[in-house]
């Protein structure tokens, strides 16, 4: 059997490496652009550039590096129609819960106000705003956004979410498609995005969506950073009908220098940190499917190509 390996940021001997522990009969492969390789049986990729489609075209699955498929969906019918597979959580779901709750308890703690305040040698207790009216919003409630639900409910927060489809979570409100939008949006003061990027979640979150909003309200995007009209943000923010925000995922990454998000201090910015991969625990789940596929078994984590995701 032999596997093609590509990432976009060329870092493949890790992943050789853990292949190689894991699946010492196995061949390894990894391709450069300008490269012919022999066919291989399965692709493992990240990021792929449309040159790479020559070298697919014979594979039996594709495997991701990650949870998101935008980047190897966009390159749309001329991907072979086999089944591409996604990772399912691989160590991203407590990581994604921590990065969430951080965010949130340093809003709802008012933390950044007591570190400005501390840097003027100010010493004044701030009043706290009650749970009670502190609702918290999750567009998004798959394998990555269960977790976060979980890790916000531990503190007594109000949490609500909204997906595509209905969902029933013990203790969470949950509202779902075009007609829950309007509702779930016009009660949530903090809105965390864990969405896939599809053609229906693109600029999902514009002026006319984030206005419906709270007073007050906060955003955090862990998601992909196309869902969010970063100019829309701006306004909102310098209008005060948003407080702030903290983005892990932007529209152009890395974010360019002259990005007025970089000038904004109500924007806390990361750099699509909130949840890496695990290369150890990746690799055992690829490893996992592969023999599944192997022996004629049913695997999960199938991308639906018409949905996106």
């Amino acid at each position: 059997m032999r596997i093609l390996l590509y990432r976009a940021d060329g870092v493949i001997e890790p992943w050789v490496r853990e292949f190689a522990a894991l699946m010492p009969q196995v061949e390894t492969v990894a391709w450069k652009e300008g490269q012919s390789l022999p066919p291989c049986d399965y692709a493992v990729v990240w990021s792929p550039e449309p040159a790479l489609l020559d070298q697919l075209a014979h594979v039996r699955a594709i495997f991701l590096m990650g949870a998101g498929v935008d980047a190897l969906l966009k390159l749309g019918a001329a991907l072979p129609p086999v089944p591409i597979v996604r990772l399912g959580d691989a160590g991203m779901g407590v990581q994604m819960a921590e990065y969430v709750a951080h965010a949130v308890l340093r809003y709802f703690r008012r933390f950044e106000e007591y570190e400005q305040q501390a840097r003027h040698g100010a010493w004044n207790p701030l009043p706290q705003t009650p749970k009670e009216e502190f609702t918290i919003g999750i567009m998004g409630l798959g394998r990555l956004g269960l977790p976060v639900v979980e890790a916000l409910r531990v503190f007594g927060f109000t949490v609500r979410g909204w997906s595509r489809t209905p969902k029933d979570i013990p203790g969470v409100e949950c509202f779902h498609g075009a007609d829950g939008l309007d509702p779930f949006l016009r009660a949530t003061r903090v809105l965390v995005c864990m969405l896939p990027l599809t053609p229906d979640t693109s600029n999902l979150l514009d002026r006319h969506n984030l206005g419906k909003l709270l007073p007050g309200a906060y955003l955090i995007n862990v998601s992909r950073g196309a869902i969010l009209a970063e100019p829309d943000l701006m306004t909102l923010i310098r209008s005060g009908h948003i407080v702030g925000a903290t983005l892990d995922v932007f529209r152009h990454e890395p974010l360019p220098a002259p990005h007025p998000f970089w000038n904004e201090p109500r924007i806390a910015i990361t750099p699509h940190i909130s949840a890496l991969t695990i290369r150890h625990d990746a690799v055992r789940q690829i490893a996992e499917k592969i023999t599944a596929l192997e022996n004629g078994q049913p695997v999960g984590d199938i991308v639906d190509r018409d949905l996106g995701y």
